[in-house]
């Protein structure tokens, strides 16, 4: 099932194109939401990031699109009978179809699918250089939108080549971020991260990183341009995603990472967010 604008519809039953213009030209906003225990992991952060890019983009924003309306919206998604499942919620928000790309509507419509989700850390994660293509930095490189053709590409590579993630670099060949996730290194008890003008998306996970570092006095974060070579001098790496939450890196070419202060950070993590 998926809830369309409200309505609870089966895929197959869709009465509409989810090949049109909308997505075509990647003229939607996404989402990622972990569900779990009856909750919507920071869903404040997830629907005010959605409200702002909305704005950005220059949709439409409905009176009632509220914070109370999108949780129970998410809610709604989930199915029956709700069991203790853990959910990977998908939110697409797109204009209403305008058939030309120069004549824009903004009005907006919505949609959100709930798949079960069972997270397995791997024991082993592996990463590598992605450099056929650059991401461009920018403030609409921050925005998660269905343009995702570069992060398909570099999802490919790492198939092809036995890694389980990729980093993608920007014009000026500095580390963005992996495909799926935003990144950060660790060098004694520095804790390096791209800053949003390096291009990376604006992920929910890191921002919760980033303020809870910035209160522990134990380590010192830095929101730097990193070049590929810092993963050479880094002790420690990790990646940050609404469904993994904090995934450690174990190799990177021929450095082998440690996992000490990543394990800290998690416990960190879960003690201030459960």
């Amino acid at each position: 099932m998926i809830n369309l604008n409200g309505e609870l519809v089966e895929n197959s039953k869709l009465d509409f194109n989810l090949q049109k213009r909308e997505f075509d030209f990647a003229n939607a906003i996404t989402d990622i939401l972990k569900y779990e225990n009856k909750i919507a992991h920071h869903i404040e952060d997830h629907y005010f990031r959605l409200m702002s890019s909305m704005r950005m983009i220059r949709m439409k924003i409905p009176v009632d699109f509220t914070l109370d309306y999108y949780e129970k919206q998410i809610s709604k998604s989930i199915p029956e009978p709700e069991t203790s499942c853990t959910y990977q919620i998908r939110v697409v928000i797109f204009r209403e179809d305008s058939q030309l790309l120069y004549r824009q509507f903004n009005a907006i419509n919505f949609l959100i699918e709930a798949k079960e989700f069972v997270s397995v850390e791997p024991k082993f994660y592996e990463i590598d250089l992605y450099k056929d293509f650059y991401l461009f930095s920018g403030i609409l490189a921050n925005l998660k939108t269905t343009n995702g053709l570069i992060f398909n590409l570099a999802s490919i590579y790492a198939l092809e080549n036995g890694f389980q993630n990729c980093i993608l670099i920007n014009e000026r060949k500095n580390i963005v971020q992996v495909v799926d996730s935003n990144i950060f290194l660790v060098k004694g008890n520095e804790v390096l991260t791209p800053p949003l003008s390096e291009g990376c998306i604006k992920g929910i996970i890191r921002k919760k990183i980033i303020d809870l570092l910035l209160i522990d006095k134990s380590y010192t974060l830095k929101e730097i341009a990193i070049s590929p070579f810092e993963l050479l001098l880094a002790d420690e790496v990790f990646i940050t995603n609404s469904m993994e939450e904090i995934q450690s890196v174990s190799k990177y070419r021929k450095k082998v990472y440690q996992t000490i202060e990543t394990e800290n950070i998690k416990r960190l993590f879960i003690k201030e967010f459960g």
